[in-house]
């Protein structure tokens, strides 16, 4: 403790400490502040490009509006719970940032130019989690295949018997799946 209080050749060690500590502090909580501010429906619809596009087909589904009155917002589908899978997702998500910037999206017609594109690296990055957004809510553990459609109930037990994630079937269940899939994108 003598060392902490002993002053270097201005201030002691301890008061340095002490600096930094609430420096440090203050920096946390300002980072993990703006990342929560920016896993809001709200910071997601705020460009014109999510809002007048995907946003307002989602409003047309499931996941908005149902008999149980819960829903799912854009983050609990598109960002992870996880720090370490939210920080990398936050950093792919810089570059629909820049898309934004830069234009390459601004208008009905170029964001539809894009879709395929935006939905296919979605898909992607749906399928390398094994759909880990999809599973905060829905499991195969938690479903009741005795209030399935027969159809479903056989599609579920075929999809955990050849080990698939939910996005190799639902692709569309939330957004207008892009003209100009093909059936690779279809399977």
């Amino acid at each position: 403790m003598a060392r902490l209080r002993r002053p270097s050749t201005k201030y002691s060690l301890g008061g340095l400490l002490s600096v930094g500590i609430l420096l440090g502090v203050l920096f946390w909580g300002g980072f993990n502040t703006v990342l929560e501010a920016t896993n809001t429906e709200t910071f997601c619809i705020s460009c014109h490009e999510m809002e007048e596009n995907v946003y307002r087909e989602y409003k047309e589904t499931i996941h908005y509006n149902n008999r149980t009155g819960v829903r799912a917002t854009c983050p609990d589908c598109h960002v992870p719970k996880d720090w370490t899978h939210k920080m990398i997702r936050k950093v792919q998500a810089s570059r629909e940032v820049w898309g934004k910037l830069t234009g390459t999206i601004d208008t009905p017609e170029k964001f539809e130019a894009k879709r395929l594109t935006l939905a296919r690296s979605e898909w992607a990055r749906m399928k390398a989690a094994d759909s880990r957004e999809c599973r905060n809510c829905h499991s195969f553990e938690s479903m009741k295949p005795e209030m399935q459609k027969q159809r479903a109930r056989k599609q579920h037990e075929m999809a955990v018997e050849d080990n698939m994630t939910c996005i190799d079937c639902h692709k569309g269940i939330a957004h207008h799946k892009p003209q100009g899939m093909t059936e690779e994108d279809e399977e």
